[in-house]
């Protein structure tokens, strides 16, 4: 047998994602690319490693067993990799971070700099919705997780970053005679909510049921930057982190519209399980946090203080 890591590689991702299509857009390649690799591969096995079930593609019993030794070579490959770096006096390892969809505003600043110190640190961050976050959490598949409202019922150690305030938005095409009453902006203009068990919807759901406010409209959309686009062309208003439309504040775009109450204030925490055995990357990124996260905020969201 003559397979490559890169088929190893290919087949896993496969395996994992149980689509050629998908598969190749995360692995940066094109769709015949991927299907010309797995050929290659299953040409090398007597035995068939997918299937395909009315237009769908499955793992045989055989292709898991060999997706999970192929699983095993790749995490030996990079173990010889990181040691390499080790004994050339380089930190080395992985760093997996799972972060709630608008920390995407975040975080990435919170690491550039560290990333920079140590090149022979990779790092995985999974951007995705609350809910998934603290699954990656509790399943410890992930070193650590950003989230803006703690998750119940685990133990878990955490570093306060910076705060997270949530205001009531608009677009500055939609004008307002007079000052809008609660009653005219809860109840007659359109409200775009993110999607059920999202930490921004939580908390909006939260401050119109404390408020006893009845909403008329009401559209649900399903990430940060839907809800965005959709508050920019005017198809309604929305509580939207403020971390996420600093642009659209400073170009005229969006206008926030005072409402007693408002902002919500939650603050962005980097969280990892008490039982977690943190690697020496991860332990070194803890330090690098304690020692700079202070500079981070000062140098790239001093701006939020002026609202």
């Amino acid at each position: 047998m003559h397979y490559t890591l890169h088929q190893l590689q290919i087949f896993l991702k496969i395996s994992q994602i149980q689509s050629i299509t998908k598969a190749s857009e995360e692995l940066n390649l094109t769709q015949p690319a991927v299907s010309i690799q797995l050929k290659n591969f299953q040409d090398q096995f007597p035995i068939p490693l997918t299937e395909v079930v009315g237009r769908k593609l499955y793992i045989t019993d055989f292709g898991n067993e060999i997706a999970q030794a192929a699983e095993n070579i790749l995490n030996q490959v990079d173990a010889i990799n990181y040691r390499t770096l080790a004994f050339q006096g380089n930190l080395s390892g992985r760093l997996k971070i799972s972060v709630a969809s608008t920390g995407k505003y975040v975080m990435p600043y919170f690491l550039s700099d560290f990333m920079k110190l140590h090149s022979g640190v990779d790092l995985i961050m999974d951007v995705t919705n609350k809910t998934k976050v603290v699954k990656n959490l509790e399943r410890n598949e992930v070193d650590f997780a950003l989230v803006s409202v703690l998750p119940k019922k685990m133990k878990i150690n955490r570093v306060a970053l910076m705060p997270n305030k949530l205001f009531y938005v608009g677009s500055t095409e939609l004008k307002f005679k007079n000052s809008p009453t609660k009653k005219k902006l809860f109840g007659s203009l359109p409200l775009i909510y993110r999607e059920p068990g999202s930490a921004t919807r939580n908390a909006m759901e939260n401050f119109i049921s404390k408020n006893k406010f009845s909403i008329r409209k009401k559209i649900e959309l399903t990430s940060n930057e839907a809800v965005k686009q959709a508050v920019l062309s005017g198809l309604g208003y929305s509580i939207m982190p403020l971390i996420g439309i600093k642009n659209e504040l400073n170009n005229g775009d969006l206008q926030i519209v005072p409402v007693k109450g408002l902002p919500i204030v939650t603050t962005w925490h980097l969280v990892w399980l008490k039982s977690k055995k943190l690697s020496p990357a991860a332990i070194a990124y803890l330090d690098f946090l304690n020692s700079k996260k202070q500079d981070i905020i000062d140098k790239r969201f001093a701006w939020i203080d002026n609202y």
